[in-house]
């Protein structure tokens, strides 16, 4: 039932949006301004996405201004940054009315200084001081992802004034599941859930009710630990505080699954050596550089393999099984060192593996390398054997898968912790490094135990 709900959604975007490219080529932009505004913000921005760069400024333009705010923080970043740098800082300001604070912030980071102040003096004051307490945090932090759109009370208060106080708003913020406690000085104090407040005798003050035992979300906590800590606990929202202890504002959880979305997509296209804001449909002079450099490094680290294979040419030249051979040995490490690799760094991801646990996984890997070196040595050394009716090279490809695999073992286990100890994301370049250990190491063990005892 999941499943089929998600493929009609999926068909109806695709459905709409050969309808707005039809109608762009037709030329009939009014029924194109017509279909685009009766959708959702988030539908438009998804329309724009996927459709071809020549056609997204068209599309923008036909956009409503009562929702191009709204529109523009649902975009990629990449396709939002190409509209905001041709925007003044005026228009800016008009198209951030009405959006969170975090959700402002996250457009003017994407701004040149100059125009990110010009902005800032174009806003009411509210609106400025709601924006610069949390624009000094970078977006990838708690500060960053935090919204000061809270409902605060005193510790002091009765229940009975609290409702009385909240009945005089038209709406509450959304995923409001608790209310802030605070003092005079906004010091976090603790958090008054709703359905305490509801279920609480009216006389009872908001001190005797409190839950003073919640951790405030410190502002400098990276975004996939605060992903990690709405897993755990299940938030719905949770507060952050600076390094003073002060109230800043909340996460809610629609800003946790964009993070969590971000880190998919990231793990997704470092398998390709590419960023996670890869434009489906960049034009091709921004494709070219993004891909080249991983060409050219994966380029280099095929050059070195095939040095390797160079300085056995000789061998290679008297026993030409070897030529046949040598891949399979490369293949079989690569394979299991990526097995490894993905579960180091998947572990790394989601928290379960540090230090205190480390030694014993290394353990488990070399274990299991050692094992499945020797099931497929054997058997790879009996089909070498019948194959080649060479029973000293059916032996000399066993050993070398079984050395090859342990050292693919030990390499995808450490790499990710190297890397990252170099300020190397292990996602990206995991692969590329691994691929050139096992190669190498593969060649290297085979040919090199070919050539002393063929020699």
């Amino acid at each position: 039932m999941q499943q089929s709900a998600s493929e009609d959604l999926k068909n109806q975007m695709q459905a709409r949006l050969s309808k707005v490219q039809s109608l762009l080529e037709s030329g009939t932009f009014r029924q194109v301004r017509q279909l685009l505004n009766a959708l959702k913000p988030v539908e438009i921005a998804r329309i724009i996405a996927s459709s071809p760069p020549h056609s997204r400024k068209v599309l923008w333009d036909l956009v409503d201004k009562e929702v191009t705010g709204e529109v523009v923080e649902e975009l990629p970043s990449d396709i939002r940054e190409q509209f905001l740098r041709g925007m003044d800082a005026e228009a800016v300001a008009e198209l951030t009315e009405g959006l969170e604070a975090d959700d402002v912030v996250d457009i003017l980071q994407h701004l040149p200084e100059t125009i990110m102040q010009e902005v800032l003096a174009a806003m009411s004051e509210q609106d400025r001081h709601r924006v610069e307490s949390i624009l000094p945090y970078g977006k990838d932090t708690a500060g960053g992802l935090a919204n000061t759109d809270t409902i605060t009370v005193r510790p002091r208060f009765t229940l009975d004034v609290v409702l009385r106080y909240l009945r005089r708003h038209t709406d509450l913020p959304p995923s409001t599941d608790s209310l802030i406690v605070v003092n005079r000085k906004d010091d976090f104090l603790g958090l008054l859930p709703l359905s305490k407040l509801l279920t609480s005798d009216p006389n009872t003050t908001v001190r005797e009710v409190m839950e003073s035992d919640i951790n405030a979300i410190p502002a400098d906590m990276h975004d996939t630990d605060v992903a990690k800590l709405f897993e755990q606990h299940d938030w719905i929202s949770a507060p952050v505080v600076d390094d003073q202890g002060k109230l800043i504002g909340r996460i809610t959880i629609d800003d946790v699954v964009d993070v969590i979305r971000e880190g998919a997509d990231h793990s997704l296209m470092s398998l390709a050596g590419l960023d996670e804001e890869e434009d489906t449909f960049a034009p091709v002079f921004r494709t070219i550089p993004r891909r080249a450099i991983w060409l050219g490094i994966n380029l280099l680290t095929a050059i070195l393999a095939s040095a390797v294979i160079n300085v056995f040419q000789g061998t290679i030249d008297k026993v030409v099984a070897l030529a046949v051979l040598m891949t399979v040995v490369a293949s079989m490490g690569g394979v299991a060192g990526s097995q490894t690799l993905t579960v180091v760094i998947r572990g790394m991801a989601t928290g379960h593996l540090g230090p205190t646990n480390m030694r014993w996984l290394l353990s488990r890997e070399v274990r299991v390398g050692l094992v499945n070196g020797c099931l497929w040595a054997g058997i790879m050394g009996l089909v070498a054997a019948y194959w080649f009716g060479d029973p000293l090279l059916a032996v000399l490809l066993a050993v070398a898968l079984v050395i090859n695999l342990l050292v693919a073992a030990l390499a995808g286990a450490l790499l990710p912790n190297i890397l990252k100890s170099l300020k190397i994301d292990p996602a990206l370049a995991g692969g590329v490094t691994l691929t050139t250990v096992t190669d190498v190491v593969g060649y290297l063990v085979f040919l090199g135990l070919a050539t002393y005892f063929y020699a």
